[in-house]
């Protein structure tokens, strides 16, 4: 029988083997004649009886490593969540809940192939493509794949649902229906201060400074990582309503405590009872980047307002401005002084020259 692969050595005296269909070539990674050999006899057993040599691995890692050969997803995710804390926890333990997740549950790690994941990209959502994305990558770097289970050029882009800001007409309208004074202010907050729901939601009183007419909190997503307080000044319309709040301990007591989806799913029910739709408690952070590009803040305030990887500031300050391109000519003229460069005389008096010349 011919043998799939051949084995040959380069000058540098690294050893290579040559795959005889793709004529792909891949170096043994060894200057060793011996090892060489016995991986060059390895491969092309391989490739002749590969079921064989996929249990022989498994006996191989078994005995190197017994938890390796028996680990399933579920502990993957198991270890993600130890990992986690807060809000990002209880997302990964509603994320592993996904129907689509649930062929993975007790599939081994070793076992697992494209086909699997293939299948469940398939029958899944976006938040699917994320988490599995996230899983697969986690096992990878704990060691727990000896190979990635999808190359990464073959995983399906993630396309998420375009956002829109909340207009004023629209916000005037949740005000206006909402009965509950608390919420009312949650919202009026929202809209004026432009954090996140949760960052809002847990403002406490001594996080006002009435002196400077500050608002001073602590974003939630970068108190690990060591992010700067963000400190916003407010007017006399958002020192009207944090009047109306307790003037100590939480200024939300209800809203502090609930959960980022049950606020959500509260604020859903408002926007369907009054037929707006397009919009999540997020639109606020994408008005308010609106209205501070339209107001004129440098981009430089708006990043510390909502974060510097906001999506919203990007958006409001990078994909819808429009850039005038000047005159090169009057450029030119402006840094003549300058640069030294003589200016270009008019076409006309070029027409001139030439016609004299001619004559």
């Amino acid at each position: 029988m011919k043998l799939r692969y051949r084995m040959f050595r380069r000058r540098n005296g690294c050893f290579f083997l040559e795959d005889s269909v793709t004529r792909k070539q891949e170096s043994l990674r060894t200057k060793n004649k011996a090892q060489a050999s016995a991986l060059f006899a390895e491969r092309n057993k391989a490739h002749e009886n590969p079921e064989l040599c996929r249990h022989m691995a498994k006996t191989w890692l078994a005995a190197a490593s017994p938890g390796l050969a028996n680990r399933t997803w579920e502990d993957v995710v198991e270890q993600i969540i130890k990992s986690k804390t807060g809000e990002t926890a209880v997302r990964w333990q509603r994320a592993w809940k996904d129907c689509a997740l649930n062929s993975l549950s007790k599939l081994k790690l070793m076992e697992t192939s494209a086909e699997h994941f293939l299948s469940i990209l398939e029958k899944g959502t976006v938040s699917t493509n994320v988490f599995l994305r996230r899983m697969h990558n986690f096992a990878l770097d704990m060691g727990w794949l000896l190979a990635a289970v999808l190359p990464k050029r073959q995983w399906p882009a993630v396309h998420y649902k375009e956002k829109r800001a909340i207009t004023w007409e629209e916000h005037l309208k949740i005000i206006d229906r909402e009965g509950n004074a608390e919420r009312k202010s949650f919202y009026e907050l929202l809209w004026d201060l432009g954090g996140s729901q949760g960052d809002i939601a847990r403002l406490h009183a001594k996080d006002i400074d009435w002196q400077e007419r500050v608002v001073c909190f602590e974003r939630q997503k970068m108190r690990t990582r060591g992010g700067a307080p963000v400190q916003i000044s407010f007017g006399s319309y958002v020192e009207g309503i944090l009047q109306k709040l307790p003037k100590s301990g939480p200024l939300f007591p209800y809203l502090a405590q609930v959960r980022a989806s049950d606020r959500a799913t509260e604020f859903k029910q408002r926007c369907r009872g009054l037929g707006i739709e397009g919009v999540t408690l997020h639109s606020y952070r994408y008005a308010w980047a609106e209205r501070a590009k339209r107001a004129g803040m440098s981009e430089r305030y708006a990043m510390q307002a909502l974060g510097h990887n906001s999506k919203a500031v990007h958006r409001a300050y990078a994909r819808k401005v429009e850039l005038r391109i000047p005159s090169i000519e009057e450029l030119e003229r402006g840094n003549q002084k300058v640069t030294g460069l003589p200016l270009r005389p008019k076409l006309k008096t070029l027409l001139d020259c030439e016609r004299s010349k001619a004559a």
